[in-house]
C-alpha cells in the first residue's frame, strides 16, 4: 500500500512515517518485492510442482533478510514505526516460515516430486 501511494491506508501514518517510508532507497524496495513476491511464487510453485520454486524461496530468504537489514540495522524503522518487540518477533516468524518453506521445496525435490 505504501508502494501504490494508496491515499485510505496511508492517513493512519504520522509524518514521520510517511517520510520513512518515501525515504527507503531503492535496493531496499526491491530486496523487499522480492522478498514477498517470491514467497508467494514459490508457493504457486510447490502446488503445480516446479523444482524452480527452491531457487525462488532461496531468492525470497535473500530478499528477507536484506530487508530485515535495513528495517533493523540501516535504518531507523524500528523506532520510527514504533513496533517493539512484536515486531521483531512478527519477522522472525516470518523469517521462519521462509526457511521451512525452502527446506520444504528442497526435500520435494530431491524426492522428485518437483520437476
Amino acid at each position: 500500500m505504501t508502494q501504490t501511494k494508496n491515499d485510505a491506508y496511508l492517513k493512519a501514518f504520522t509524518p514521520e512515517q510517511l517520510a520513512y517510508f518515501t525515504s527507503f532507497p531503492i535496493w531496499a524496495v526491491v530486496a523487499w518485492a522480492v522478498g514477498t513476491w517470491g514467497s508467494a511464487l514459490g508457493s504457486l510453485l510447490i502446488l503445480v510442482r516446479r523444482s524452480v520454486a527452491v531457487s525462488v524461496f532461496g531468492a525470497s530468504l535473500v530478499g528477507f533478510v536484506l530487508t530485515c537489514l535495513y528495517t533493523y540495522v540501516l535504518s531507523d524503522g524500528q523506532k520510527v514505526m514504533k513496533g517493539g518487540t512484536g515486531a521483531i518477533i512478527f519477522s522472525t516468524v516470518i523469517g521462519v516460515i521462509i526457511v521451512l518453506l525452502f527446506v520444504y521445496a528442497r526435500a520435494m525435490r530431491k524426492r522428485g516430486v518437483l520437476r
